[in-house]
């Protein structure tokens, strides 16, 4: 039973009064470390005390760590409820999967990330004789994605008179949908975008939903894009008792389309709407916050907040002028390296924040050199890297036979003799028939349109997809393996002398352990769906590990609802920090302010600002010129240093005319493992010790007393229950162990 005494202990009055309410909607204005995550929580378990089902509450927000953050809390406020927590992106998909047929798709479309969402526009504008030199296909997708996040359909597009850009998109958008709903795939916006359509075309389903979630909560609403809006809207019409937690203040996602409108005009939407100001700090001294609101008060779209905290006045506020962008890193990573020997820092107190990810070279040289261990906050980086798209690729052709650019991508992955031409056959035969390129590549040892040379390879591809089908329901570690295996992928890299390989091979291992992770995490059916689901949604943060004792580089954007105790903010120099496109645009360059104001108040005790006299960035070397936000802050309230040495006094440099993977895994220096063939390796047979399952791993070398030499070619579980899929070289063929209980024994190398 929930003590409410005991919930509401220890709240302040305006969190109180925000856990507190039940029926109506609710704006949560929340200034940054207010406890807003802790208010959300305690909201959802106060709903339950008042006898509210839990299936009945619905809290979205909007990366995978913050989603697990407040699950694990709400969990451990009320453990046996059932409260639906997570992103908005993996509620459309769960919620589009049980509808998919509304938007003339299946429900076990394929989400399409950035990459592939490209290639497929790349096919569109091939196939429509489009000269890629004139018009860029980025230019294009941003076009389509941002009329994809205004709710414009590809058949209501209107470009501007005259705007060639805008008819080549109003062409292309219609077409691009087409391919996508040949392939039965989804990007990104069409998340949204359908979930969006369906809540507003159909008013059965906006109604049971709207019913099936009586109270939805949302946090970062100033993150919201159109489409997010009118999805709340949707769902909470019968009854509107949502509650939005946000701040406008930090607002720093209009270039993906979030609408800042969407929070500012909250009261305008609910007339009736509760109100709620968390304006109290628990995360920073008292000159962080000075900084921070000195700065932020010079936007005007804003909300008024009157930031405070009780926290200690703390160190001040360091702004620091370095010669040259290696002087600079130097000097961060030096002053690292001093407080970590002094005892009273480790590594992973630091955080080190630049507006683009190119900035981060020269501080990773300075940590290596130092010898302080680091890392980079960017998890897509590791899902876009060829060898994990390649495996991922072949997975998504299970879970969707009819994804066609996932043919395109394994077909000849490793080379299997199927060159372009073949291709292109495929390609033509599968668009004249109305077929999908596995379905062609099935019928192509039945015609007279491929090469005979070209038709067994084919074959082969078929027959390994035919394979594969057959255990695409097992659990997705095992699955990985048996792609890794049958495939012949993981083999290529082993057998591979290149150093690349080695490392390609390291990352194949992380996306192992990957699965294994996941198949603990969410045990149960439609593994392979929800794996996919899980990797194509991935966003930067969610391979940034708290655990691990290391300094974090990362970009601004990517800070967002994190803390650290010592934060650097390097590059604070105008065309970086506002970025240049920002320079024409106020609105933008307020965005660029809130963006500054999120790296400020990510810093618990300490904070150093810094810029440069010259830097040497996309192949130029400039003298630079100091932000101008620099002159917003309270500098006779900081601490000044100029190392830059060429400058008398600081009112030189400010005149008044002035107007992101899993962490990568190791790199396996070993060799490859030996070929399932000779004598001499049983002789160098492990011996008969109890070993641990968890010792054993992907592709290893193993003897069993009976079936002689075998390789382990999938594995799953963990514990005791660790099962190992072992093909032996002898007529024993495939067969599955549990590890704790077998005789297999590890083969040195």
């Amino acid at each position: 039973m929930l003590n409410l005494d005991k919930l509401l202990r220890d709240l302040t009055p305006a969190q109180r009064e925000a856990v507190e309410h039940v029926e109506g909607p609710l704006l949560i204005l929340a200034g940054p470390g207010s406890g807003k995550t802790r208010v959300i929580t305690h909201r959802i378990a106060h709903l339950v005390a008042q006898g509210i089902p839990a299936h009945e509450i619905l809290a979205l927000t909007f990366t995978n760590k913050a989603a697990e953050e407040m699950s694990g809390r709400v969990a451990g406020l009320i453990p046996d409820a059932k409260v639906w927590v997570g992103t908005f992106h993996r509620f459309c998909a769960r919620l589009l999967r049980r509808h998919a047929a509304q938007v003339g798709i299946a429900e076990n479309y394929t989400i399409y990330d950035t990459d592939d969402s490209r290639r497929a526009l790349r096919r569109v504008v091939e196939a429509a004789g489009v000269d890629p030199g004139h018009f860029k296909p980025e230019a294009i997708a941003a076009a389509i994605s941002w009329a994809k996040n205004n709710l414009i359909g590809p058949g209501d597009y209107q470009p501007r008179p005259g705007h060639a850009l805008g008819e080549l998109v109003q062409r292309l958008y219609p077409a691009y949908e087409r391919f996508l709903v040949s392939c039965n795939a989804v990007d990104f916006d069409d998340l949204l975008l359908h979930v969006a359509t369906i809540l507003r075309e159909n008013d059965e389903i906006r109604y049971s939903l709207d019913r099936r979630w009586r109270f939805v909560l949302i946090d970062e609403y100033q993150d919201t894009n159109l489409a997010q809006y009118a999805i709340a809207r949707a769902l909470s019409i019968d009854h509107p008792n949502l509650a939005v937690t946000g701040d406008p203040d930090q607002s720093i996602y209009g270039w993906r389309g979030a609408n800042l409108k969407n929070i500012l005009e909250f009261e305008k939407d609910y007339p009736e709407v509760r109100v709620v100001r968390l304006e109290r700090n628990y995360r920073s001294t008292k000159r962080i916050i000075e900084v921070a609101a000195a700065l932020i008060a010079h936007n005007k779209r804003r909300k008024r907040k009157d930031l405070f905290t009780e926290n200690g006045l703390g160190e001040p506020v360091r702004l620091i002028r370095y010669a040259n962008h290696r002087e600079e890193a130097r000097g961060i990573v030096q002053r690292i390296a001093e407080q970590i020997r002094d005892g009273g820092r480790r590594p992973g107190d630091f955080a080190i924040f630049y507006r683009v990810n190119a900035l981060s070279f020269d501080l990773e040289r300075a940590l290596r050199e130092e010898g302080i261990p680091f890392q980079l906050v960017h998890a897509l980086e590791f899902l876009q890297r060829k060898e994990i798209k390649d495996v991922l690729g072949y997975l998504q052709l299970l879970g969707n036979p009819r994804n066609d650019l996932a043919v395109l991508r394994v077909i000849n992955t490793p080379a299997r003799g199927i060159g372009k031409t073949t291709l292109e056959r495929l390609s033509q035969h599968a668009a004249r028939r109305g077929l999908t390129l596995l379905d062609a590549a099935r019928a192509s040892d039945q015609s007279d349109w491929l090469p005979r040379r070209s038709q067994p390879a084919v074959r082969k591809f078929v027959a390994l997809f035919d394979r594969l089908a057959k255990v695409a329901a097992a659990p997705v570690e095992e699955l990985l393996g048996h792609v890794l295996t049958e495939t012949g992928y993981q083999e290529e890299l082993e057998t591979s002398e290149r150093e690349e390989d080695v490392q390609r091979l390291a990352n194949i291992q992380q996306l192992l352990s990957i699965g294994r992770e996941f198949d603990e995490q969410y045990p149960g059916g439609r593994q392979l769906e929800a794996f996919l689901e899980l990797t194509s949604l991935a966003s930067d943060t969610d391979d940034w590990e708290s655990k691990n004792d290391r300094v974090t580089l990362m970009t601004l954007h990517g800070s967002k609802g994190l803390e650290f105790p010592v934060v650097f903010l390097i590059a604070a120099e105008d065309g970086l920090l506002p970025h240049e496109r920002s320079r024409d645009n106020p609105d933008q360059l307020e965005e660029e302010r809130r963006l500054v104001f999120v790296g400020i108040t990510r810093a618990q005790q300490e904070l150093q600002i810094s810029y440069t006299a010259s830097r040497d960035f996309r192949g130029q070397r400039k003298v630079t010129v100091p932000s101008p936000f620099l002159l917003e802050l309270p500098r006779e309230r900081m601490e000044l240093e100029d190392l830059g040495s060429s400058y008398g006094s600081w009112d030189e440099l400010y005149p008044d005319q002035w107007s992101r993977p899993p962490a990568a895994a190791p790199v396996n220096t070993g060799k490859s493992a030996a070929p399932l063939t000779t004598a001499a390796q049983m002789a160098n047979g492990g011996t008969a010790e109890s070993v641990s399952p968890e010792a054993f791993h992907q592709g290893m070398v193993v003897l069993h007393p009976q079936y002689g030499l075998g390789r382990i070619i999938a594995l799953s579980g963990s514990g005791a229950n660790r099962k190992a899929t072992v093909a032996f070289a002898s007529s024993a063929g495939q067969r599955q162990f549990v590890l704790a209980r077998s005789p297999l024994q590890p083969v040195k190398r």
